[in-house]
């Protein structure tokens, strides 16, 4: 057999990548449990119960994981959600799996509609979707997962599959989205942003009329404690968002509800950058995308950084202006490569001070300010702390060369995820768990730190750092001289 056959013909399992005699209670070893248990055949669940479909930026951090241990399925990952791709370039932000009953999850696929209200938009017909969508952390998924098996997926041809569905997806935010004519995305409902009931969300969403509570029925509430989760009346105006834009045929720049959000448009500029670099192991240029990524660079500081803040903020293009509230979605901006020094300063001490308390009164990021007045360290994307935003802060932290600060926050969300059992979401403070546990991008994010590369540069160059042997099980088939590879509601 050749060595393209050899490639092809590998297994999608784990067996070149961890020992079986690894002990059983390892970190590694039960990441890769959680992640076994939510895989479908396709895609990974992020939560059997709470959520049992696939969605879209939960899919590409559960790539970044499944990488490290099976290079072959975190490819299928992504192929399998940009399969569900609609003709005008937009990934919804859920694939739904037709064999879970209707009343599992709500809004379900007879909410949205997407095979005839999205018609017009190109919704596929093979498959039922959302017709909303989530950050685009796609194509930085893409390259990453490339890294860790490059001989496989040339072999594959995984990046020239993914590349045109992905450029296709950052060209419709870049045309459809640019709502405020500056240069950013902007989103049209909490949940495309992905921190659903942030209160940088509150005076937007107060102009919106909520919905009658008996047009809905909140399948959450099954699986959680009402006190974590959004309130009836936020649902409410999320349901009435999410008809309007169905009722519309899903058509862009009609909404009351639009907002240039940091966290959202510094992925797409990560993405853009992850894009260049796809593009140029294609045999292209990756120069235009580099240059694009520059400039919606400069136009995140000009419209959303507050330097008397020391943060991003997100901008209400309804209601003019920028909202006054801090949360973590004003720091994820850390991990692009073309912040000033100065900006970079600031965000640091932003993320240490007494608004987030890294390294000093909190364990990991919280979502939203520890002083403002909305704070709740349990109640979703008010106050908890999330693993994805930690480990985005995580990489743009390693990125500026602030080591030690990264080194910590790392030490810090492995030791979370291991005694929360991987929870969705966690207590800033004391790191209880909150929402479902054995989440999928918790174990995924976890087995990330875990292999310890980084390529968080823009130049192909690897940032090593020690292993933290406390987290580090015998006998998972990589060591220090071989890693150059490296709910809610929610819609």
């Amino acid at each position: 057999m050749d060595r393209t056959a050899q490639l092809i013909a590998r297994p999608a399992e784990y067996t070149a990548v961890y020992d079986p005699t690894t002990s059983a209670g390892s970190l590694h070893l039960r990441a890769i449990e959680v992640l076994d248990g939510n895989w479908t055949g396709t895609s990974t669940v992020p939560s059997r119960g709470l959520y049992p479909h696939q969605w879209s930026w939960d899919s590409a951090f559960i790539a970044i994981g499944l990488r490290h241990v099976s290079p072959q399925r975190a490819q299928t990952e992504l192929e399998t959600l940009l399969d569900a791709q609609w003709g005008d370039g937009r990934i919804p932000h859920i694939v739904f799996n037709p064999s879970v009953p209707l009343d599992a999850y709500f809004p379900s696929p007879d909410f949205w509609r997407s095979g005839t209200a999205g018609r017009a938009a190109g919704a596929p017909r093979t498959v039922q979707t959302s017709g909303i969508v989530q950050p685009p952390v796609h194509a930085l998924a893409a390259w990453l997962v490339h890294r860790a098996d490059p001989g496989l997926s040339r072999a594959r041809g995984f990046l020239a599959r993914v590349y045109p569905r992905l450029a296709a997806w950052h060209r419709y935010l870049l045309h459809r989205r640019d709502l405020g004519g500056g240069g950013l995305v902007s989103v049209v409902h909490p949940w495309e942003q992905g921190m659903d009931n942030a209160p940088s969300w509150d005076a937007p969403l107060a102009r919106i009329a909520p919905a009658p509570a008996r047009s809905f029925r909140r399948a959450d509430l099954a699986h959680g404690a009402p006190e974590d989760r959004p309130t009836d009346l936020d649902y409410g105006r999320y349901v009435r968002l999410a008809t309007d834009y169905r009722d519309g045929e899903y058509t862009d720049g009609q909404a009351g509800f639009a907002v240039e959000d940091p966290a959202f448009n510094a992925l797409l500029i990560a993405s853009e950058h992850a894009l260049a670099r796809i593009a140029e192991e294609l045999g292209a240029t990756g120069t235009a995308r580099h240059a694009r990524a520059q400039r919606l660079t400069a136009a995140l500081v000009d419209r959303l950084w507050e330097p008397a803040e020391g943060l991003f903020l997100c901008r209400d293009l309804r209601g003019g202006g920028l909202i006054r509230e801090r949360g973590v979605s004003g720091l994820v901006p850390l991990l692009l490569p073309g912040l000033s020094r100065e900006i970079v300063s600031a965000l640091v001490g932003t993320l240490r001070g007494p608004h987030f308390g890294v390294g000093a009164t909190t364990r990991l990021v919280p979502s939203y300010d520890l002083l403002g007045e909305a704070f709740d360290p349990h109640r979703y994307w008010r106050g908890p702390a999330w693993f994805n935003t930690s480990w985005l802060v995580e990489r743009g932290l390693r990125l500026h060369g602030e080591r030690a600060h990264a080194d910590a926050l790392r030490a810090a969300v492995l030791d979370v995820a291991d005694t929360s059992d991987f929870a969705e979401y966690v207590d800033p403070y004391t790191g209880d768990a909150c929402g479902a546990t054995g989440f999928s991008w918790t174990a995924a994010l976890t087995l990330d730190l875990l292999h310890d590369t980084h390529d968080t540069d823009n130049k192909h160059q690897q940032h090593q750092v020690p292993y933290d042997t406390r987290h580090l099980p015998h006998g998972t088939g990589f060591d220090r001289a071989d890693s150059s590879f490296k709910g809610g509601d929610r819609g």
